[in-house]
This record gives structure tokens, C-alpha cells and sequence, in this order.
């Protein structure tokens, strides 16, 4: 057993900075890397791409990463776990493989897991008793179950520790819980058991640390961002496993960034509900059992996790088509700009009227002035440049086609010293909504594939 390993956070999410990854593995020593692509709006995205061509369906750009840095990964003996297979981590598992062979990296084992995809399951899981109600409306999914555009359970840890035992480097899942890519390494190591419920506890605080990047080492930083050295290449998070559970954050040397309490602790709260009940498939852990403390420069010790046993449910993440929205936008210039762009939503609010518009929502924001603090706005007595934003949302998607004709009008119909049109008439845009839901374990089982570059 190794007396501790190092799992550096190499993404945060789709989009997140490219260079990144490779940094974590090229300034210092690390033993994993996990890289974190999915959101709930993510995963419909990707089975629109699928339900295109068949062969797509995941992060493209987890490709072009690989086309870099799989030498090196193979090289250094670095094992890579990631959930950029989105609804079709087969089929990213054999582009790896084709970037594999054309570099030559014979033996290479590359692991998808999957399963976790029900789209087409789901009359027949409602039928043998699974009401997949709302779980926080608690309204059936007969209501939305015409419009569904994507179905996944969240897997935890078991299916990666599986891929790991089986001696993958590379494993790209589907939605495997963002912990679960973290916590998974540290199961396989240290020989955890999987009612070792303190340390599986711990494993899940390491990766919700990781989970969103640099979040934890400074970026997003509110209680003292200016302190953050060199964001302009800030090191990503590396957490420091121990067999008992006990956890070191820290990051590289060479790379930017901070690591102190204080960025530990923002990333903690990060998307928390109730915290002593941290729901993951493999344990619940209690949040507010954790202890922090500085012990060196970049360097946060975290230890004194209690956990508790997980439940017999799986969430199911299921996204649903919802209509349209059309947002459209000008800048108004000084003076009076607040004025000018308050009549062009009085103008375009009577023009909505006049034609007969029906929306679920119309919503109106003046950047510069009230968009992020809406009516507790401090008053601005007269700024150089007030941009207006307003959206629609609604079933009728001619009616959006009709309103978005009436934004770039204002130009000549409005008030004056009018900019930011040049983009045209805006986007009518389909809504995704989330429909959360839960699952009985024993209804869905994940699925390990393992193959051998030759």
C-alpha cells in the first residue's frame, strides 16, 4: 500500500480551461487525474448529438485533449478517470483507442462505464412500480414523459474501483457522481471496504473539493480574490490521500493559485443542502464533522469525517423539452441612458400587447444597472451605458419568432444613442428543464467494458 496518493482535479467542467489537465500532469508528480464534464443540461445536450449520429454523444473536446496528452499520461503511469463518455462513453472509449494506436501505445487498457443511460427504459421501470416523481414537486412523470429528452442514474464509485481492478489507465464513464471520480481511486489503493463508512465519507468531502477545478485553489475566490497570485495560469487542485481518511489540498508549486482555509471552505458550501447529510450513492457524509487546518503553504489538511450508510435510491437526473425563449438585447449610451432603455421595455412591453403575445414569462434586466441585484439595486444616478435585456419564454414558437422581429426595430422607433445590434435579430431557443427523481438500486445495474490497445 502506498502511504499516500495524489488525485489532481483536471476539470471542473465542459468548457473548462484546456490547458489545465495538462499542466497537472506535466509540473509535478500526480498518481490520477479526474476530469469532471457533466451537468444536468449537459446530458440532453449530448443525446441530441447521439440521436444525430449514433458514434457521438460525448465531450469532443475530451478527444483532442487526449490526442496531447495520452503519451504522457502513459509515460509517467498516471490513471486518468473522467465522465466526458456523457450518454455514449463506449463510443469515446474506442476514439481513445484509435489515438492510442496511431501513437503506437500498445497495452494500453482503456475501461468505459455505462448503464446509467434509461432513456429507453422508462415506460417499463414506471410499469413495474418506479414512480420517478418529482422530488421536489412530487408531481408523477406521466406529466412530462412525452417531452423527455435525456434519462440518468448517478453511479458512484463501484463501477470505476471494477475498471480499476481490471488494470484500466484510462476510464471514461457516463454520469458517474462528480465524487465518485475521486473517491474511487482511493477504495482501489487502500483496500477501503464498502462499509468503512468514515473513510468512504472522506473520499466524497476529497472529491467535492476537486469537483469544480480551480474553485478550490483560489479561483471564484470571494472572501480574497485579489490575493490569488498568477490566475492567468492558476494550478488546479491536488488532493493528497491517505489511508485513513485523512486528506492534504494542495496544488503545484510551479502553477498559480491558492490553496488556504478560506478557498477550501468556499468550495465546501459549494451546492451543499443539508450538510450533514451529504447524499452520494456509495455513503452519506456529514459535512459539518469536517475539520480544516493550515499546515503549510498551499496546503490544507482535512480530516475528522464521519459518514453514515447510503440509501437504497439512486437520483436519476431527467431532462424535458419546455418550450421556447427569445432574449434580445440593446445599449443605450450616456446621458439618460437608464431612462432611454426603461422606455424601450415600456415600448416593447405595448408592442407585445398589441400583437396579441402570449408568454408564460416576459423578464426584464438593465446590465449596468439592476441585473444582479434586481429591485435592492443600489440607485445609479446617471451611468455612461445601460444595457437592455429582455426575455421571453412560452409553448408558441412562432410567437417567439414574432418577438425576436421586434428588437432590432427599436433602433429607429426608440429612443436614441442606441448601439449593440449588429448581431442581428435574436435566437428563439428551446428550453431544457431538470426533473429530478429517484430510483431503487436494485432496477438498474452498471456496466464495466475494458479493452486492451494492441
Amino acid at each position: 500500500m502506498k502511504e499516500f496518493i495524489r488525485i489532481a482535479s483536471g476539470q471542473g467542467y465542459w468548457g473548462d480551461r484546456f490547458d489545465a489537465p495538462i499542466d497537472q500532469v506535466r509540473e509535478g508528480p500526480i498518481d490520477y487525474l479526474v476530469m469532471d464534464y457533466l451537468a444536468e443540461v449537459t446530458m440532453s445536450i449530448m443525446q441530441k448529438q447521439k440521436s444525430r449520429d449514433p458514434n457521438l454523444g460525448y465531450a469532443k473536446d475530451f478527444i483532442r485533449l487526449m490526442d496531447v496528452l495520452l503519451p504522457e499520461l502513459v509515460e509517467k503511469n498516471v490513471k486518468l478517470i473522467t465522465n466526458a463518455g456523457g450518454v455514449n462513453p463506449v463510443a469515446c472509449m474506442l476514439a481513445v483507442r484509435e489515438i492510442a494506436e496511431r501513437k503506437g501505445l500498445e497495452g494500453v487498457r482503456i475501461a468505459a462505464v455505462y448503464g446509467d443511460d434509461i432513456l429507453n427504459h422508462i415506460d417499463g421501470l414506471v410499469a413495474s412500480g418506479n414512480e420517478l416523481r418529482n422530488m421536489e414537486t412530487g408531481e408523477p412523470i406521466e406529466k412530462i414523459r412525452d417531452r423527455i429528452s435525456s434519462a440518468n442514474v448517478y453511479f458512484g464509485a463501484r463501477p470505476v474501483v471494477e475498471a480499476l481492478e481490471q488494470g484500466a489507465q484510462v476510464i471514461i464513464t457516463g454520469r458517474v457522481t462528480d465524487t465518485g471520480l475521486t473517491l474511487a481511486p482511493m477504495i482501489h489503493e487502500f483496500g477501503w471496504q464498502w462499509d468503512e463508512w468514515d473513510k468512504l465519507a472522506a473520499g466524497i468531502v476529497g472529491g467535492h473539493i476537486n469537483e469544480c477545478g480551480a474553485q478550490a485553489s483560489g479561483g471564484n475566490f470571494l472572501a480574497g480574490w485579489k490575493e490569488v497570485p498568477h490566475m492567468e495560469r492558476i494550478g488546479f487542485p491536488i488532493v493528497e490521500a491517505f489511508p485513513d481518511g485523512t486528506l492534504i489540498i494542495t496544488k503545484h508549486e510551479s502553477l498559480g493559485g491558492l490553496v488556504d482555509e478560506r478557498t477550501v471552505k468556499e468550495q465546501l458550501v459549494y451546492e451543499l443542502g443539508d450538510p450533514k447529510e451529504y447524499i452520494t450513492p456509495d455513503v452519506v457524509a456529514d459535512f459539518t464533522s469536517i475539520h480544516l487546518q493550515q499546515v503549510g503553504e498551499n496546503r490544507v489538511k482535512v480530516f475528522g469525517i464521519k459518514g453514515q450508510p447510503f440509501t437504497e435510491f439512486y437520483k436519476v437526473s431527467i431532462s424535458y423539452f419546455d418550450g421556447y425563449t427569445c432574449i434580445g438585447q440593446l445599449t443605450y449610451a450616456w446621458p439618460e441612458a437608464l431612462e432611454k432603455a426603461k422606455k424601450a421595455n415600456e415600448i416593447i412591453r405595448k408592442r407585445i400587447e398589441y400583437l396579441g403575445l402570449n408568454f408564460e414569462e416576459i423578464h426584464t434586466e438593465f446590465l449596468g444597472y439592476n441585473a444582479c441585484h434586481g429591485t435592492t439595486a443600489h440607485q445609479i444616478a446617471d451611468p455612461n451605458e445601460v444595457v437592455f435585456l429582455i426575455g421571453v419564454r412560452g409553448q408558441n414558437k412562432k410567437q417567439m419568432e414574432t418577438f425576436a422581429n421586434e428588437i432590432v426595430p427599436l433602433v429607429l422607433t426608440g429612443p436614441p444613442t442606441v448601439t449593440g445590434f449588429g448581431g442581428g435579430r435574436p435566437r428563439v431557443r428551446e428550453v431544457i428543464a431538470y426533473w429530478p427523481a429517484l430510483l431503487k438500486k436494485e432496477e438498474v445495474t452498471p456496466k464495466v467494458l475494458t479493452i486492451e490497445v494492441v
